[in-house]
């Protein structure tokens, strides 16, 4: 459904993600709310060596990711397995300090406290290192607004429920993306939890976003 909805774009989308991070060969990344493991995967794909811990609350959308991980260590010369954990997003189980970036992926507008996730992320990501995120983001103001709105709140749940067989988790899609914030907003909630050149970018007619913040050496 990512796929499908995105129009394919989302794998862009997080190879962008990633090369904000600015990961060298050896480097530690967590990818927060990694599902079955997109993110995980394109980073194995992008950056050699990289040791890679990916955590969830659903346990079987990351078993649904380990199964996938013996191809794509074929595909992927010289790349570790990633690490496996099931975490709590507001209770990390890792020490301060403990990566050299964290990602993640259609997370921030599903949790009811963003604010504390985030201060989360950032306590085990190490000095210097790049916090950033992918979301969906409401559509902006302007002629296109209506056209997207029925998008996001007729074809979506419609296609979801098809190829699902859940059409009510896709009627919740849109709720989410209309209470959610704008990229100025999250920016300013990276800054709140203690982030530095914080930067942000839309996509696909502003109705996704990439934020990205340093912490402070």
């Amino acid at each position: 459904m990512n796929r499908l909805m995105s129009a394919g774009q989302d794998l862009r989308w997080r190879q962008e993600a990633l090369e904000q991070t600015g990961l060298q060969a050896g480097d530690r990344l967590l990818d927060v709310a990694a599902g079955t493991g997109d993110m995980v995967f394109v980073a194995q794909s992008m950056v050699p060596d990289l040791r890679v811990v990916a955590v969830d609350f659903s346990l079987h959308m990351m078993q649904a990711g380990r199964s996938r991980t013996d191809s794509v260590r074929r595909r992927a010369d010289g790349s570790r397995p990633p690490g496996w954990a099931g975490a709590d997003t507001y209770a990390l189980p890792f020490p301060d300090q403990s990566f050299d970036a964290v990602t993640s992926a259609f997370l921030l507008r599903n949790l009811t406290e963003p604010l504390v996730g985030l201060q989360e992320q950032v306590r085990v990501l190490k000095p210097g290192g790049r916090l950033v995120m992918l979301d969906a983001t409401p559509p902006p103001d302007n002629w296109l607004e209506p056209f997207i709105k029925l998008y996001l709140n007729h074809f979506v749940p419609l296609l979801g429920g098809l190829i699902s067989g859940r059409p009510g988790a896709y009627r919740y899609f849109p709720d989410s993306i209309a209470n959610f914030l704008r990229p100025e907003a999250i920016a300013a909630l990276f800054t709140k939890a203690g982030l530095v050149h914080v930067n942000s970018r839309s996509f696909m007619f502003g109705t996704a976003a990439l934020v990205a913040g340093e912490k402070q050496a």
